[in-house]
């Protein structure tokens, strides 16, 4: 398990200047004109339903990634403190942003401890790179981090053929390693699941939040989990 744990943070630290091409449809992720507007159409239904959640004083972002949702939590939140296990993917964050109330910090999430609380705990297209043994272990952790009173908020991936590469093998098998090429040829393997909203909602509700989860039409997947 180690061993897939490192290939990840290898491969996300190599996908790091291409990995925006996938959310904007760009190169071997442009499906076309109606399958781009449909995705871009369910980003919207999910954008607005983060949007709903404003404002807060502090978050927490994990595995945050290029800043895709860094720069929406903005607009909700009065601070952010942003976790990535991934050097590249944090200067192009922070780059992109140029955002004095962020605050950047190096973190594997997998060795991540909770030494503080925020108001809104915020990940997204992470959950599904967790592996099974450790989902319950990582969730009681993201649940240690909330306030009293807060939320967490995820947005993850659904199966679905269009959303990934045109280069991508695809398959709904229930096998949860996937092989991931670059626009290099390079090729890694990373664990991928798909969660079913009733799974979800129950792996939320184990660890003790009060939780709703929704589905956009084909792409994603989402939920609002309170802590009370």
């Amino acid at each position: 398990m180690d061993n897939i744990i490192q290939e990840q943070i290898a491969y996300y630290e190599a996908r790091a200047s291409e990995y925006d091409e996938w959310f904007y449809r760009i190169g071997r992720y442009d499906r076309g004109e109606e399958i781009n507007q449909r995705w871009f159409n369910e980003v919207a239904v999910v954008k607005n339903a983060l949007y709903q959640n404003g404002p807060v004083e502090d978050i927490l972002e994990l595995a945050c990634g290029t800043g895709i949702w860094t720069q929406e939590l903005l607009n909700i939140g009065k601070k952010i403190t942003a976790f990535d296990a991934s050097q590249e993917v944090l200067e192009i964050n922070r780059a992109k942003l140029g955002a004095t109330h962020v605050e950047y910090k190096l973190v594997d999430l997998f060795s991540w401890e909770p030494d503080a609380e925020y108001d809104f705990v915020f990940f997204s297209f992470w959950l599904s790179h967790v592996p099974p043994t450790l989902v319950d272990s990582f969730l009681t952790k993201v649940y240690k981090s909330v306030c009293v009173g807060g939320q967490v908020f995820i947005i993850d991936s659904r199966f679905d053929l269009t959303s990934t590469a045109k280069n991508h093998i695809l398959e709904n098998d229930g096998n949860i390693y996937i092989s991931r090429k670059l626009n290099d040829g390079q090729e890694f393997t990373i664990v991928k699941i798909f969660y079913q909203p009733e799974e979800l909602q129950d792996k939320l509700a184990q660890v003790g939040f009060h939780a709703d989860v929704k589905v956009t039409d084909n792409y994603f997947i989402y939920a609002k989990g309170t802590k009370f």
